[in-house]
């Protein structure tokens, strides 16, 4: 998730002018019961509420069904409300189909997402190419209701629908020499209109440790809302990474590449000052340009200054994923 730009590619208004008022709509009112619970019943009472609130959603019915069962991974549903599908679909940063935030869903509909296939290569034991049907079928799919943050300081919460990644990357079999996975997007002019903007070096490349990769929160997603991924949001598959910056997500995988070396991720090559390898959600460090210690739930509030909430470190997912940095200095994790 990346700001839009005005000439080169890294001229960003400020953070407080960075969401249009239009996108801030009357929303449902989200009831803090778990205040009056205590000991273990929170917990419980926070999974099923969860649960209950995505449940309670009625299908968009705008594109084909994909249900997914609930998920026993922890953390993998957090109980703050639901952005709305109308939200989540018009808002959204895909340079590919142009940089103004509506210009993905109003230029997507080139996008074909079938027939799609996606290759694995590199350091694998067994490599190949994958079609759709064949991904689909390599997983039982799960709901996950994951917290969705932006560089640029907004956020949402989103029901989505894959597997965790691992499965995929167990079933290739990275060999002993493998530490790192780069992620190859689509790049295909004559269904990208804004490939003709020099934004950045296209294809757009995104790239994991392979801890990470195996980390059962990191998504393979095939959808959202219950039903297949919009073109907008990155159909058919895109990856769903929930406690970094939502750039690191590549959107409409075609490549899955398995490394000695750190990939050269497509914003880290283009502002390296600006956007680092891990780029993992940390409040305590700002980016270049504002800060990154309060952000703005799209959909809440009304206005251009809706009221602001606390970031939270790795996007709330601490408890889950911050081992996999014990011992790094998090002020350089940027």
């Amino acid at each position: 998730m990346i700001i839009r730009t005005r000439d080169n590619g890294f001229n960003h208004p400020l953070p407080s002018e960075i969401t249009p008022q239009a996108v801030y709509r009357s929303r449902r009112q989200w009831l803090l019961a778990a205040a009056a619970l205590g000991g273990g019943g929170i917990a419980s009472w926070a999974g099923r509420s969860a649960w209950a609130q995505a449940a309670a959603v009625p299908r968009p019915g705008k594109l084909a069904a994909l249900p997914g069962r609930r998920s026993v991974v922890p953390g993998a549903a957090t109980m703050e409300a639901l952005t709305s599908y109308g939200d989540a679909t018009s808002y959204n940063n895909y340079y590919e189909f142009g940089t103004d935030k509506s210009d993905p869903a109003s230029a997507a509909g080139t996008l074909k997402p079938r027939p799609w296939t996606v290759s694995v290569e590199g350091l694998v034991n067994k490599p190949g190419t994958f079609d759709l049907d064949a991904l689909l079928k390599l997983s039982p799919m799960e709901e996950r209701i994951y917290r969705l943050r932006c560089v640029e300081g907004w956020s949402m919460v989103i029901p989505w629908v894959g597997y965790s990644l691992s499965e995929l990357v167990k079933a290739v079999q990275p060999q002993g020499s493998a530490k790192y996975v780069e992620f190859v997007t689509l790049a295909d002019p004559k269904q990208m209109p804004g490939l003709r903007s020099n934004v950045l070096d296209w294809p757009y490349v995104e790239g994991l440790r392979l801890d990470e990769a195996m980390h059962p929160l990191t998504l393979l997603a095939f959808g959202m809302y219950g039903e297949v991924l919009p073109n907008q949001n990155g159909a058919p598959l895109r990856l769903v990474v929930p406690w970094k910056y939502g750039f690191k997500s590549g959107k409409s995988l075609v490549k899955i590449r398995f490394t000695d070396k750190e990939p050269r991720t497509a914003w880290n090559v283009a502002a390296p000052q600006e956007y680092g390898f891990y780029s993992n959600v940390n409040p305590e460090v700002s980016h270049p340009r504002w800060s990154q210690a309060t952000e703005r739930r799209i959909g809440e509030g009304s206005g251009l200054f809706a009221k602001r909430r606390q970031t939270q470190m790795f996007n709330g997912y601490e408890p889950q994923v911050g081992q996999l940095y014990a011992g790094m200095d998090l002020r350089k994790l940027f």
